[in-house]
């Protein structure tokens, strides 16, 4: 874990007791709590560290759910920009590249990360133009790999971005393809859960448990099955998912795509782009 890691843990930290508006007392001991748990897990990948945050923000302010608003706001203001996103898949001639670049771009809809700037109202503005960026990675070797692959499990994120990830997959399983979902078992983050996708959604899901990313020690054994099944193309949506999967993704090389936007300078160094890119990489 990267020093910035630290930082950035613990301002997240901050901005959820801020969102909770916790009095002074509840909010150094929630703090208190997850620096000494941060002395004791010097070597953890910084989503798990990041798990035990929201456990401890959970637990002393006895909210299950701290970003249920802003989840609300984000799949409203998602909904309004999804006529962008269609409008865009229809013009462009690469329907493949077309759905990549729209998964990529809504994972731009992140609160609380340290370096990365955002609120609902402003994405609004820029949500085409963030469309058209430039995308890091071998765009042909994934388009390959996704035309070739007839099962997909496709790891979810955030909530607002969920809503492009949807229309991603519809269009997907137009192609003939069986897509599974895997959406969080319960609230974490502003992650997506699947009670709140059931009901978006009829589409098959597999909840993957309740922890930023995927903690193998922490998965739903029917999602680890589908994660380790040859047969299954896995799409890791966001930097959690990309932290924790980066730990044993040789395991899943060759059937493993990452889409993602770099918001942190350790997560950049990893994919080798600069920070605020936009990631689209097969795992080859």
């Amino acid at each position: 874990m990267a020093s910035s890691c630290y930082i950035c843990i613990l301002e997240r930290a901050g901005f959820e007791c801020e969102l909770l508006s916790l009095p002074e007392d509840l909010s150094l001991a929630a703090i208190h709590e997850l620096l000494d748990f941060m002395a004791s897990h010097k070597g953890d990948v910084p989503a798990i560290v990041g798990t035990e945050r929201e456990l401890i923000i959970k637990r002393v302010s006895g909210v299950a759910d701290p970003y249920r608003r802003l989840k609300e706001e984000s799949n409203a203001v998602a909904r309004a920009l999804l006529p962008v996103a269609v409008r865009f898949y229809d013009e462009n001639e690469d329907k493949m590249e077309a759905l990549v670049r729209i998964a990529a771009a809504a994972n731009s809809m992140e609160f609380g990360v340290r370096g990365h700037e955002f609120d609902n109202r402003s994405f609004s503005s820029v949500f085409e133009e963030t469309l058209r960026e430039d995308l890091a990675g071998d765009l042909d070797a994934l388009k390959k790999l996704l035309a070739g692959s007839s099962k997909i499990f496709y790891l979810t994120d955030n909530a607002g971005e969920v809503v492009f990830d949807l229309f991603v997959i519809e269009k997907l399983r137009g192609m003939g393809k069986r897509v599974v979902i895997g959406p969080k078992a319960e609230p974490i983050l502003n992650d997506v859960t699947a009670d709140e996708l059931r009901e978006m959604t009829d589409a098959e899901m597999v909840p993957t448990g309740g922890v930023v990313g995927i903690y193998l020690d922490r998965i739903n054994p029917e999602a680890r099955r589908l994660l380790f099944d040859p047969e299954w193309l896995v799409i890791a949506k966001g930097m959690g998912n990309f932290e924790t999967i980066s730990e044993f993704e040789g395991s899943l090389k060759g059937r493993l795509i990452y889409i993602l936007r770099a918001k942190c300078e350790p997560v950049a160094r990893a994919n080798r782009v600069r920070r605020g890119s936009l990631v689209a990489r097969a795992y080859l």
